[in-house]
């Protein structure tokens, strides 16, 4: 059996991490001798000619001035010949222990539990091509849940400059490259481009090149898996053109947005409806995982609750038809503000229950959640906290992959090195969550929520499928047009209905009428009197 000596040195009391190490020692089969704190070098010395241990570990957690000094006495040490010295300390003291050569290994506090573990069993990190796998199922084998973060800043090369560190941080499992609008719409178009609005939003991309580019940069650190924002035009030519250059990890595409909807494109809600069903059904062809990013585009204007989880199950449902074999389905938190956390979680069981009712052998389906965009402050301080606080609530929905939304959104693009702290802050959050955390969906308020919410679902799903079939563009196209999927803020556009009313009335975003009395759903689609015969 093997065995390792420990003990804090100097003035040094703290014993936390150096417990927790040893603990992680005991599990891989070590037996742990813990001297205790502030023990002299001369009391060391005289256990590791009576132990003969294989480590030693010792910690030090105060300042790096003194530490310099009781560096010279632990160069002293008459170490046995098999003994090998570990240390562990804060980043500063770390730094110094690591360039003295003294120690086989130093840490500092910041590695992940798999490095650690890798160091106390013997065994590297593979480095695999499996591990390095540019296909989702399979890197989920590997880790779970995967960070995911969004990036693009305003000129390509600071965009690759970041990727670069991104990826040699390790920290972010799948990369999106955000692009500018410029981009997004007029890629294949370029004679249509404004060059003085580049830059707009995300990265300019102008060519084939600047893909490749991007690709090849990324391919160092923890080879992070990449996909791209989909075009708002030209959609089948942007998801063969990201799977050549790329390898885009998953498509995600709307069900009717990218139009005239939302104004990101001139296609007619029909035609658009039309294409991105062709789009998602290449996706399958060629099985490359799906997101249909519907329902929180719905949240995002301020549609209410029941009506987001019924956009997300009809996402699902049209994915499944359309034999998509792996699909992303996205939680976005905090949409529309002014949610409480209990009718927050309870919307989103809601919706994970009547999603994953869908779920087969060959229908996987990937739970993926993310804060809201309109969620965090402008100050840093405050926004870094509404991120755990967020992240905490979504880690009840035991996710596959984590969507960060970095601490600085609400001010500016992101940089480099605040998305590595934001997702670094978010990897604490899982790492105190995902061992025995207190399981919030017990709550009896957010069950209670939960079953109004379908209840809710099951009666706009009716209705939905009285005006047509459920797959087909033409009865989402008419749906929209007579307002029983709408939202407030389409008010005044010309491919929606613009009429309903909705305001979150104890936490939860509900329809009311003009004078902002609550509606039950049963009302609220009475209300519209729909007349399938004329559609």
């Amino acid at each position: 059996m093997k065995k390792i000596l420990a003990a804090t040195l100097g003035d040094c009391v703290h014993v936390a991490g150096i417990n927790n190490f040893l603990n992680l020692c005991k599990s891989f089969g070590y037996k742990t001798i813990f001297l205790g704190t502030r023990v002299p070098i001369e009391t060391i010395k005289d256990y590791i000619r009576k132990e003969k241990p294989d480590f030693v570990a010792l910690s030090y957690r105060l300042n790096s001035e003194t530490f310099s000094k009781i560096l010279t006495q632990i160069r002293n040490l008459s170490l046995h010949k098999e003994s090998r010295l570990i240390f562990g300390g804060t980043p500063d003291v770390a730094f110094l222990a690591k360039r003295s050569g003294l120690f086989v290994k130093s840490f500092d506090g910041t590695e992940s539990i798999e490095e650690i573990q890798s160091f106390i069993s013997g065994k590297r990190i593979k480095s695999s091509i499996k591990k390095h796998s540019l296909n989702l199922r399979e890197r989920l084998l590997e880790k779970r849940p995967l960070i995911r973060h969004h990036y693009g800043r305003p000129s390509l090369k600071e965009t690759l400059g970041g990727l670069q560190k991104i990826a040699l941080s390790g920290v972010c499992d799948i990369i999106s490259i955000g692009p500018d609008q410029n981009t997004q719409q007029f890629f294949f178009k370029p004679e249509k481009r404004d060059s003085s609005k580049d830059g707009a939003g995300g990265v300019p991309l102008k060519n084939l090149k600047d893909f490749i580019k991007i690709y090849k940069v990324t391919r160092r650190g923890n080879f992070p898996l990449l996909r791209c924002y989909a075009g708002t035009e030209d959609l089948l030519k942007w998801a063969k053109m990201l799977h050549k250059t790329i390898h885009n990890a998953w498509g995600a595409i709307p069900l009717c947005w990218y139009s005239r909807l939302d104004g990101r494109s001139d296609r007619p809600l029909y035609s658009a409806i039309v294409e991105n069903q062709e789009v998602i059904r290449w996706h399958a062809k060629n099985n490359i995982p799906v997101e249909i990013n519907e329902p929180h585009q719905w949240s995002l204007r301020q549609a209410h609750d029941s009506l987001t989880v019924f956009m997300a199950f009809l996402a699902a449902f049209i994915a499944k038809e359309l034999k998509v074999k792996d699909y992303i389905c996205q939680y976005m938190f905090n949409t529309p503000p002014g949610l409480s956390p209990v009718m927050d979680l309870a919307k989103m069981l809601a919706q994970k229950e009547i999603v994953e009712s869908l779920s087969s052998s060959s229908f996987r389906i990937y739970t993926m959640v993310r804060a809201g965009l309109k969620s965090l402050s402008g100050d840093f301080a405050v926004a870094k906290g509404e991120l755990s606080s967020s992240t905490v609530l979504s880690m009840a929905l035991n996710p596959d992959i984590v969507h960060v939304v970095g601490f600085s959104e609400a001010d500016h693009a992101i940089t480099a090195d605040e998305l590595i702290e934001s997702c670094k802050i978010v990897r604490g959050v899982i790492s105190k969550t995902s061992v025995d955390y207190p399981d919030l969906t017990l709550d009896p308020r957010v069950q209670k929520r939960k079953k109004e919410i379908l209840k809710d679902v099951n009666l706009i799903l009716k209705t939905f499928d009285s005006i047509g079939k459920r797959t087909s563009p033409r009865t989402l196209f008419n749906a929209i047009k007579v307002g029983l999927i709408d939202a407030p803020d389409l008010a005044g556009n010309c491919e929606a209905c613009g009429k309903i009313k909705t305001k979150i009335i104890d936490g939860a975003c509900r329809p009311v009428s003009n004078k902002g009395i609550l509606l039950s759903e049963k009302e609220r689609i009475k209300q519209l009197k729909i007349d399938t015969k004329k559609l």
